[in-house]
């Protein structure tokens, strides 16, 4: 969601041209998106004269505006919304949000990202919404104690500046335009340095660096002979640096315990400033051997304001959390079933949540289930052919646990019944979806003593680490596999 252009246009009825554009934003890498979005439906944003005629023409606000126009004034096109489309140069430049408010009319045109022919339904386009947010913090900033004209120009003289805080590049940070005024000093004319064209603003307030680690952990186990369980672990570094400056430096590190596994294949934000080579070489397709670096790895970089990820990394970890064994066998009308888990002693037992789902494909509805279960509770839902084995937040001691079960299905309806080309017959899986708190399968994490920051202020440091579930498949052992792992994951 974000804006093409923005206006704030005077209404001055009885003047050659009934109105003033007091004020007008466009967002040239918006443009560059709608040309690509729009296709051959693409209308440019026209400059502020036409425009200006067009929406006072759209709105009947024109002193000389009296004729009845077919396309404006039938009753078929009567408008329910604050939404316009302006007749420009011979072609339609729709959406056009507008409305006028104490003689002043705000006006805005969001992006749209598709084709404009046919025109799309409104509640489909997300930057409707946040362009009336965005006139609508203006409207209250420009006249929320405002009393005459030279308040009301001073206020219009700090928009362009309030608009690098609140609508970056045409994105609507926050829509309380009193915010970012109180984050900006204007009575500050010189900077010790340049800001730097990506950098939209300044941050003014309490120092703080917030550093999240989440790794997802993709599993294909097949408990074959003949078909090796693969498994990959992909891990994100995501920052938010709330910092006083305009250039603040942060080095972060990341390090591993004594039997972590090296990350590999690292790819950095264009932020980050340097790196050590070995870094940069480590790479999953070379074998791993007891000569690999395994860090501390150290990123230093200048932030933006917004929440970033740093850093995307993959690892060789030696087993997957949980390894597990499917066993699923047809006899006439019933399925017979068998489940079993157990969890890694290396890995954390204290989940946020774990459960497996046992869907069944191309069948009808779940009419009679016997099942016997060792740990957690088993939810069905009988319409979608679905089971849900709920584990909790922690295995047993045994770190081991079973499900059995006898199924009975009804007839099958084309309309309700999940329907899957791959899972035909015997072939079928348990999907897995878990999470742990405070805890990283390769064992990464981000040292907050470590954490070096040079601008004003001590920050407040701190430090987040999640493992999570994705794509996580424990294939029936007693059918032909049916894809690769690389084809389904990647």
């Amino acid at each position: 969601m974000a804006q093409r252009a923005v206006w704030l246009i005077r209404h001055e009825p009885g003047t050659p041209l009934c109105g003033t554009v007091r004020f007008s934003r466009r967002y040239p890498t918006v443009e560059k998106r709608a040309k690509v979005f729009n296709g051959a439906s693409y209308v440019p944003i026209p400059e502020d004269g036409p425009f200006l005629k067009a929406l006072l023409f759209e709105l009947r606000l024109l002193d000389d505006d009296k004729d009845f126009v077919e396309r404006r004034d039938s009753c078929t096109h009567i408008n329910k919304t604050t939404i316009y489309r302006l007749s420009v140069g011979g072609e339609e430049l729709w959406p056009v949000v507008a409305f006028l408010k104490n003689g002043m009319i705000y006006a805005s045109v969001p992006l749209v990202e598709q084709t404009l022919s046919p025109h799309p339904p409104l509640i489909s386009i997300s930057g409707i919404s946040q362009g009336l947010e965005l006139l609508f913090g203006i409207q209250d900033f420009l006249y929320s104690s405002q009393k005459n004209d030279t308040e009301l120009n001073t206020k219009l003289s700090q928009l362009p500046k309030l608009l690098l805080q609140a609508c970056p590049f045409g994105t609507l940070l926050d829509a309380n335009l009193q915010n970012s005024l109180d984050n900006i000093n204007f009575a500050s004319v010189s900077q010790p340095q340049k800001q730097p064209a990506w950098k939209a603003g300044t941050y003014k307030g309490k120092p703080q660096v917030s550093v999240s680690i989440t790794e997802k952990v993709k599993s294909m186990q097949y408990d074959k002979q003949d078909i090796a369980d693969t498994w990959q672990v992909v891990g994100a570094v995501i920052c938010k640096c709330d910092l006083e400056g305009i250039m603040p430096n942060v080095t972060i590190s990341l390090n591993l315990p004594t039997n972590g596994s090296p990350l590999q294949d690292i790819l950095v934000h264009p932020c980050v400033t340097s790196l050590d080579s070995a870094i940069l070489t480590s790479s999953s397709i070379d074998a791993v051997d007891d000569s690999a670096f395994s860090g501390p790895y150290k990123f230093p970089f200048t932030p933006p304001l917004e929440s970033f990820n740093l850093c995307y990394y993959t690892s060789q970890v030696p087993v997957p959390p949980i390894l597990g064994f499917y066993q699923m066998k047809e006899e006439e009308i019933q399925l017979k079933i068998k489940v079993n888990l157990k969890l890694h002693e290396s890995v954390k037992n204290n989940f946020e949540f774990c459960e497996a789902h046992i869907p069944f494909y191309n069948r009808g509805p779940i009419t009679q289930l016997e099942y016997k279960v060792s740990f957690g509770q088993l939810e069905v839902f009988r319409e979608k052919s679905l089971l849900i084995w709920i584990i909790g937040q922690k295995f047993p001691k045994s770190m081991e646990i079973s499900l059995s079960g006898t199924i009975t299905f009804g007839a099958k309806s084309h309309d309700k019944q999940p329907f899957d080309q791959i899972c035909i017959g015997d072939t079928a899986y348990v999907k897995l979806h878990f999470s742990i708190l405070d805890y990283t399968l390769t064992g990464c994490y981000a040292d907050q003593h470590s954490v070096q920051v040079f601008a004003s202020g001590k920050p407040k440091i701190s430090s987040y680490r999640k493992l999570v579930s994705s794509d996580y498949y424990i294939w029936n052992s007693k059918a032909p596999a049916p894809v690769t792992y690389g084809s389904l994951l990647l």
